[in-house]
């Protein structure tokens, strides 16, 4: 059986005999033979090419290319397979072939679901029909909620489903949604449609309200709209049998085997239902540190976050992909040299993370000294219990004596190291290895309004959760995205600050519902973990965001390092956030506040805003953003002081995922190029950018500049005829100042509770300039940032299929085409051990980059749903990202969008 996924296409060495007649027959689903008939073929790609211009020449384009495609017995799954593959391969040349391919595909999904179909009424009469059945049958099969058949009006939610929609989505999207949250029978057919889709999880996220139906036809009408999107795991649990809805656990490991073993219990848990996970490891003792209770001596947390790292790839996520977790550890752990090893390819094996991520929690007093040059002390957690606690100021104090107590003798061991050197420790393993990210504990806790149930240690797999959490308490937050290209309003152009071009209004209601469906989703998920179902009760945690930042600037025509885009990332923010914590303030009004609310900085009238003078107070240092208002906030602040539904309400998130299905740019990130190759769990995809498209053709420079502008890998500053502004607008990630991506993260922060999933991009190695770049992170107030992507390691092989790889490989010893020499010279790190630095500089390694990935062969940017034939039509040019990086074995993705899509990353 063939899969949209991984189709079973023959080539034509594996095909039937030709036919006595030497006509090509086509194998149809019941075994039988019939004529191949061209016509009929060409009319179904007529019909996908409805509204397009010049429809006559893509049909003709396809059908050509997919002639030379066919062979004698061809199925029919392979034959529509074969046309989306070859209308795939023209996305380069017209983003419209995308829309082509995304009809032709859904084309098969309704075919498969609810059988043929002529006309679009007839279709669209076809989804009301068969959903009252498709919820009945899915509930007998004990796939779906039984609360689905029996609280909501089917007829009602399928008189609303509306096909139309579908239009919304591209090829990318729709294989996504088929592949990752669409569900299947339990003989792996498919039974959803994707408005059939939309309904299910609308209804999933209703099953609380006094009116379900109505609550279900509003959430629909929002997403279906794609004007936000629930989370991952929210789609692919909402309304079924097992609604394991929430995103985000975030928990802390006691120093004691048996929360240890609790704590590997409940990461097998809650993997198994689908959630990203955060862990911090600080709290256990260092390695040869003296365990009483048996006289001997720990092995230190190292071993057992292997352990737990061998769990994530035993047990899968919804068993669509490896667990996904991030280790916490700061910076003060007398084994942080080792954490800071986790991910560098030497080594034992088993004292490596293959598959974890890290992240470094970085106090003020350890950023300070980096500024004063001055020692930076390590010491055992059994030693110092209460440094895990304490933040700011309180921590700083106490670290000091510490420090003396080690000096003066009184503790049994300790570290010392100049804190720039561990500063550019961390600095050279994050450039080599990805990892660990930089997030800073004291202005996480000191800007947050939920501390006062304990203290934040750690943040979550993605960087952007900020909860309290303890022995007993797993916290979990709960995520949405607002989907903001979607408010633009139509032939929206460059305007002061683009805020002309929203449509507010509708944002306002779009960010309104998604909060009440946020803290729905909290009565209605299921953990099989009590200290997180505790937590999430208790707290009521969640995190709106938003995606499609930079569409919306391209879009507006502003550069991403503008103060323009500055100024409407402020202004937009600031919106969501107003509204999203008015929309939990009137929820508290309705249904009560959320259990510790009292004692927060919500109880004394604080919202985020209000926290940028607590971190300069505590710090001593000014932190440096724009403080522009435009909201009433001061009738907000009363309002939340008399009670909130949710202890949080923002978080921006990745958004690699559903940002794909929105069609739409991940979170807050800039393009990575104008033209790339994909490459997904789903497949492999040619991504070009619409608006970039959109913009040439309308000045007439596209058919013109095409060729060129793939040759240059997407770079428009190679191509003369493009004018200035427009080549300032589409400035790719590599080619902005990495302190534009501060800028706009600073100015989002301001208004967000919780942090943001801040990615970086650096055109250089230069570690001088990651020294001063996150320093300045930390200066503006930014909590946590993400992953730093250099540019010599995402660098794409342009070619066409003539090119001789093996040529290529004698010639230069390497697939790319670049001497193999190339490769940057090893970076040692370190030094001797200074005095008193006991456990750590004598264990320390120097540090050299991942070796270099061997010669592959080309990996052509075909679609998910590959052609039949063995070559790309004559003349085809495709982008081969031949380099990639050997990262723990395993071959990572160079693309930065790609590698947020593989399995150890998201």
């Amino acid at each position: 059986m063939t899969t949209l996924a991984d189709p079973a296409v023959r080539p034509p060495s594996a095909a039937a005999p030709p036919a006595p007649d030497g006509r090509i027959h086509v194998t149809k689903r019941d075994g039988s033979r019939e004529p191949y008939d061209a016509d009929r073929i060409n009319r179904a790609i007529e019909r996908a090419t409805t509204g397009l211009a010049d429809p006559i020449a893509k049909v003709t384009q396809i059908a050509s290319e997919l002639a030379i495609t066919l062979f004698d017995g061809i199925t029919s799954e392979q034959l529509d397979e074969a046309a989306i593959a070859v209308t795939v391969q023209n996305v380069k040349d017209d983003p419209a072939f995308d829309t082509i391919a995304a009809r032709l595909l859904r084309k098969v999904i309704y075919k498969r679901v609810l059988g043929g179909y002529r006309t679009d009424v007839e279709l669209a009469l076809l989804h009301r029909a068969r959903f009252p059945g498709y919820v009945r049958d899915a509930v007998e099969d004990r796939l779906l909620d039984a609360r689905l058949a029996e609280l909501f009006d089917l007829d009602a939610l399928a008189a609303a489903l509306d096909p139309g929609r579908d239009e919304l989505l591209r090829y990318i999207g729709t294989v996504t949604m088929t592949n990752r949250y669409m569900i299947t029978g339990r003989d792996r057919k498919p039974l959803e449609v994707p408005q059939y889709f939309w309904m299910r999880v609308a209804m999933g996220l209703s099953l609380n309200e006094a009116d379900p139906t109505a609550t279900a036809l509003a959430l629909y009408d929002a997403i279906s709209r794609l004007e936000y999107l629930p989370a991952g795991s929210t789609l692919v649990n909402a309304g079924t049998a097992y609604p394991q809805l929430s995103n985000c656990f975030v928990i802390q490991m006691d120093d004691d085997i048996e929360h240890i073993a609790t704590s590997v219990r409940n990461v097998m848990w809650l993997t198994k239902g689908t959630g990203g996970i955060g862990l911090s490891v600080t709290k256990l003792r260092s390695e040869g540190s003296p365990i009483r209770s048996n006289n001997t001596v720990s092995t230190g947390p190292i071993p057992f976050m292997h352990t737990i790292d061998s769990t994530l790839r035993a047990i899968s996520r919804g068993g669509k992909k490896f667990g996904a977790l991030c280790f916490y550890m700061e910076n003060w752990h007398l084994d942080f040299g080792q954490f800071l090893d986790l991910r560098q390819n030497s080594g034992d094996p088993y004292r490596r993370t293959r598959t974890a991520n890290t992240a470094v929690w970085i106090s003020d007093e350890f950023m300070k000294r980096v500024a004063a040059d001055e020692d930076w002390y390590l010491f055992d957690p059994a030693e110092t219990p209460d440094l895990v606690e304490l933040t700011g100021a309180a921590f700083s104090a106490r670290y000091a004596q510490y420090v003396a107590d080690a000096e003066a003798g009184r503790l049994r061991t300790f570290g010392r190291v100049r804190a720039r050197e561990q500063y550019k420790q961390i600095l050279v393993t994050l450039q080599t290895t990805s990892h660990p990210w930089l997030t800073w504990k004291d202005t996480i806790n000191t800007r947050a309004l939920n501390t006062n149930t304990g203290t934040i240690h750690l943040s979550n797999l993605c960087t952007e959760i900020c909860l309290p959490q303890d022995r007993d308490t797993i916290s979990v937050c709960n995520l949405a995205s607002i989907n903001l290209p979607v408010f633009l309003a139509d032939g929206a152009g460059a305007a002061a600050d683009g805020a002309g071009d929203l449509d507010w209004e509708r944002m306002a209601r779009a960010v309104r519902l998604a909060v009440r469906q946020l803290d729905n989703l909290i009565d209605i998920t299921i953990s099989s973990v009590p200290e997180s179902e505790r937590a999430n009760a208790d707290s009521r945690a969640v995190g709106l965001g938003m995606m499609g930042f930079t569409d919306i600037a391209e879009r507006l025509g502003l550069a991403y390092d503008s103060p323009e885009a500055a100024d409407l990332i402020d202004r937009v923010v600031e919106f969501v956030s107003w509204h999203a914590i008015d929309a939990s303030a009137d929820l508290a009004a309705e249904r009560g506040a959320y259990p510790a609310f009292e004692g927060s900085g919500w109880s004394r009238g604080l919202v985020p805003f209000d926290t940028l003078a607590a971190v300069e107070a505590d710090r001593g240092v000014p932190v440096e953003v724009d403080r522009t208002t435009r909201l009433d906030w001061d009738a907000l602040r009363t309002k939340v002081s008399r009670g909130m539904r949710n202890s949080t309400l923002m978080a921006i998130a990745p958004t690699a995922s559903i940002g794909l299905v929105a069609g739409t740019t991940p979170g807050l990130d800039p393009q990575f190029s104008q033209i790339f190759s994909r490459a997904t769990s789903s497949g492999k995809f040619l991504e070009v950018n619409r608006n970039l498209v959109t913009d040439l053709q309308r000045l007439g420079l596209w058919e013109n500049v095409r060729e060129r502008l793939l040759a240059a890998q997407g770079d428009l500053s190679a191509i003369d005829e493009v004018p200035e502004h427009l080549k300032a607008v589409y400035r790719t990630s590599f080619q902005l100042s990495p302190y534009a991506f501060l800028e706009v993260a600073a100015r989002a922060q301001k208004w967000i509770d919780q942090a943001i999933s801040r990615n970086i991009y650096l055109a250089d190695r230069s570690v001088d300039a990651m020294t001063d770049l996150y320093a300045t992170a930390w200066r503006k107030g930014v909590k946590t940032t993400y992953y730093l992507h250099m540019m010599p390691r995402h660098t794409a092989e342009q070619s066409t299929v003539r090119v001789n790889k093996t040529e290529n490989i004698n010639a230069t010893g390497s697939a790319s085409g670049r001497p193999a020499s190339a490769a940057p010279a090893p970076v040692a790190t370190g030094g001797p051990a200074r005095t008193g630095f006991a456990g750590f500089g004598a264990a320390r390694k120097a540090t050299t980059p991942s070796p270099a990935a061997p010669p592959s062969a080309a990996v052509p940017a075909v679609p998910a749903v590959p052609s039949v034939a063995t070559e790309p039509p004559s003349g085809a040019t495709v982008l081969d990202l031949a380099d990639t990086e050997i990262v723990d074995g395993v071959a990572c993705p160079v693309d930065p969008m790609e590698r947020l899509q593989c399995e150890s990353c998201q």
